[in-house]
């Protein structure tokens, strides 16, 4: 919402982002986008310093952000300040907007993070007092503690034309039990050291057996229990006191899982894209955010945000058929199980691997299905220009699941066709010698001119792209982190340093290795294993 005067043209803009109330997922996509793209994110905390708002963002924080830790002079204790706490506190509210201004003055964007919805019960609401009438901006609601704690007990908080009323509980007893008593359902906030007052007037309005306690509602701590059962010493402030519904029965118990009437268990394989997280498809996200196994190579796995509520399965990058079955293992008993690549499943990775296992009488009946993912030869080549522009080959050097001669075999076809060749598992420790081997049998029908590029770790924090010629390639400066993109007779490094291969075809190309320059071995054929 812009500011209504128009004011603050050349000025920052001010977001008050809510953040929901404590599961990680439950941040919106709008709140995550509008976090990584600010210049600066404030955040309140008491005097240990520590923030939920932040803890909850984090995913979502780049480098070089200013961070404005906003630390409150009183929470629950006293004040020698002479106005008291709200005295205290309206100082602090003053100096923390003078200190969001001077950012916003200077023309930088300010996110203010929000556990739950910024205008419910929240710290923002100061902010945006201060501010927003000097300031474009936007408040972006965020999942309340209410509906997180209703979704957390599993009872509906009104139906038809029930009154819901919404209670803090630093309201005197005798006011809130008649506020209990006169409505249908009721959320009563601010618990902590109000919890022994907020008890009694449940009591006292007739409801307390049906009222409900949520504490710390969609978070990896949760707990939820009836509100009569609540020992009073352990209830910390985030938490709050529940009247659901009375049209409703009991919540459902849930249900385990491969008992009838559960949720039907699946394994999703999904590409994860080479590096970014920008890379990664919302589909992708979609699918690693419902599951409650992933599994899949530890490192690939350390690059998906940990949850808390989920099992993570890492393994050794060569046991793929060991690791697909433990995945249908799992959802053969209900669970939802993300099975993790790099790249893209189904180019050189987990995907095949799983489709193989799945075939096994054992999981007959459980779904699979394949997520695609940005492949590293596309990243590489978006880096470098448009290199695949026209006809090309994937291959891979590796020959732990084919002979080496198949590949060189391979390779001399896809050479004398003239294709652009992007090569996957270039060199490893292993079998250092076999991209320089691989080169001399490009060298046969390709001119030493030919255009290479060599991308590494793409997408990553040692991201490096180089562009040189097939003679002049250094096959020791490439590792198992790199992928190598050989150009065709067509493709060209344009005065910008782009590298492009035209999608028309100038001249007639050889049609079979044996009428390609330099030869091809007699009777090549294209077969594989």
């Amino acid at each position: 919402m812009p500011a209504a005067d128009g004011r603050g043209g050349g000025s920052g803009r001010l977001y008050g982002v809510g953040l929901g109330p404590g599961d990680p997922e439950l941040v919106t996509v709008k709140a995550a986008r509008l976090i990584g793209a600010a210049d600066v994110v404030a955040f309140h905390a008491a005097r240990h310093g520590r923030s939920v708002a932040r803890a909850l963002a984090e995913p979502y924080l780049r480098p070089g952000q200013v961070e404005e830790l906003l630390v409150y002079p009183v929470t629950t204790e006293g004040t020698d300040h002479p106005g008291g706490y709200q005295g205290a506190i309206d100082e602090f509210y003053e100096a923390a907007a003078a200190r969001l201004a001077a950012h916003l003055d200077a023309g930088r964007d300010v996110v203010v993070l929000a556990e739950g919805d910024p205008f419910f019960y929240g710290s923002y609401m100061h902010m945006h007092k201060r501010l927003a009438h000097r300031y474009p901006t936007e408040v972006v609601p965020g999942v309340t503690s209410v509906s997180g704690a209703a979704a957390a007990v599993g009872r509906p908080l009104v139906e038809r034309d029930e009154v819901l009323t919404l209670l803090p509980g630093t309201l005197p007893a005798d006011r809130l039990a008649a506020e209990l008593a006169r409505t249908d359902s009721a959320a009563v906030l601010k618990l902590g050291r109000t919890f022994p007052q907020v008890r009694a007037a449940f009591e006292a309005a007739g409801v307390l057996d049906r009222a409900l306690y949520v504490e710390r509602a969609t978070s990896d701590r949760q707990r939820t229990l009836p509100l009569a059962e609540v020992d009073p010493g352990s209830v910390p402030y985030f938490s709050l006191a529940l009247l659901p519904s009375p049209l409703t029965g009991p919540a459902p118990a849930p249900v385990p899982p491969g008992s009838a009437g559960a949720p039907a268990g699946e394994v999703v394989v999904v590409g994860l894209g080479p590096g970014a997280r920008a890379w990664t498809t919302p589909e992708a996200a979609d699918a690693l955010a419902a599951a409650d196994d992933l599994v899949g190579y530890g490192p690939y796995l350390d690059r998906v945000a940990v949850n808390p509520r989920q099992r993570r399965h890492p393994s050794d990058n060569r046991v793929e058929a060991e690791r697909a079955a433990h995945a249908l293992q799992l959802a053969r008993s209900g669970r939802r199980v993300a099975v993790v690549s790099s790249g893209d499943p189904g180019v050189f990775a987990m995907a095949a691997a799983v489709l193989e296992v799945a075939e096994r009488p054992e999981f007959a009946g459980v779904p699979v299905r394949v997520v695609p993912g940005l492949t590293a030869a596309q990243a590489v080549a978006a880096r470098a220009g448009a290199p695949l522009g026209h006809d090309f080959a994937v291959l891979s050097l590796s020959d732990v699941r084919k002979p080496w001669d198949v590949v060189v075999d391979r390779l001399r076809h896809a050479a004398a066709a003239d294709l652009v060749i992007a090569l996957y598992n270039p060199r490893s420790r292993a079998r250092p010698h076999q991209l320089a081997e691989a080169r001399q049998v490009l060298l046969e029908t390709r001119a030493p001119g030919t255009v290479v590029v060599v991308g590494r770790d793409v997408g990553g924090p040692e991201e490096r792209v180089t562009v040189t010629t097939l003679g002049e390639l250094d096959p020791g400066t490439v590792d198992m982190r790199c992928l190598v993109l050989v150009g065709s007779s067509q493709t060209r490094v344009g005065p910008s340093g782009a590298v492009w291969t035209p999608r028309t075809l100038e001249g007639p190309r050889p049609s079979h290795p044996s009428q390609a320059r330099g030869g091809a071995r007699d009777g090549a054929t294209d077969g594989g294993p």
